[in-house]
């Protein structure tokens, strides 16, 4: 057998002339040809379809989709006699809602609560003068051994201030030690008074709600208080001596 291969070797080198290695070396140059013009096929390809994506797409997306249409004004219909009804219909209502605002709305100085984001807004003579943080109800639940209950929520509506104060001195309810796990004193002992706790003024709304000052600045902004509005001390300052008793405050 390894001579039949040998001989058939013989045969084609005799023939051909070429050497069977010589004829493998020129068969490895055409496959290795044929991968190369693979590649350049698939190199094309790719340049050609990037080609147009850049350039074609844009072409053909301003030849197939139409410009929008721009608005048309058309001087017939502003003169027309429905359209005149309706805009003075309009401008009709603009001046009842403004009117009921105006009513509602105190030309004096008021105040609004946000108890949602926690802001409050200083108005004068409906203008805006002052704004910032304020802290809120944290409506916590606490509930005492007795069955008694409370929920630390500030609040909502219309209310008026009915008393100003300068260094108050806060009278602790029986909630607060109760909150501390403390027996809760009678009710004029001396534990329940305390002195700074509601900072340098304070302002009441009413049913022991008061606009008052805090030792915990930090909690600003955030849901924190038993019920009552807390400020910094210079928004409270600001506060206090722009409103009078009578005052309005909205809270919502």
């Amino acid at each position: 057998m390894e001579g039949l291969k040998r001989a058939a070797k013989k045969a084609l080198e005799t023939a051909t002339g070429i050497s069977p290695g010589l004829l493998e070396n020129i068969r490895s140059r055409q496959r290795m040809l044929a991968i190369l013009l693979h590649l350049f096929i698939a190199v094309m390809v790719f340049t050609l379809a990037f080609l147009f994506l850049l350039t074609g797409v844009p072409v053909i997306r301003e030849n197939l989709i139409p410009p929008a249409s721009k608005p048309v004004s058309d001087s017939s219909l502003v003169s027309g006699k429905a359209y005149t009804q309706k805009i003075n219909s309009l401008r009709k209502e603009v001046t009842t809602i403004e009117r009921r605002f105006d009513a509602m709305t105190p030309g004096q100085n008021y105040l609004i609560i946000n108890t949602t984001d926690n802001r409050f807004y200083l108005y004068r003579h409906r203008t805006l003068v002052r704004e910032g943080f304020c802290s809120s109800g944290s409506y916590i639940h606490l509930k005492s051994h007795d069955e008694r209950e409370w929920i630390f929520r500030t609040p909502r509506g219309m209310f008026r201030v009915l008393g100003k104060a300068t260094y108050p001195v806060w009278r602790k309810p029986d909630w607060a030690f109760i909150e501390e796990g403390i027996p809760v004193p009678p009710p004029d002992h001396h534990s329940r008074f305390e002195y700074g706790a509601l900072g340098d003024y304070a302002l009441s709304i009413g049913d022991g709600y008061l606009i008052h000052g805090t030792l915990y600045k930090r909690s600003l902004g955030m849901p924190v208080t038993h019920g009552c509005v807390r400020l910094n001390d210079d928004d409270l300052k600001a506060v206090f001596n722009a409103l009078s008793v009578g005052s309005k405050v909205y809270i919502y």
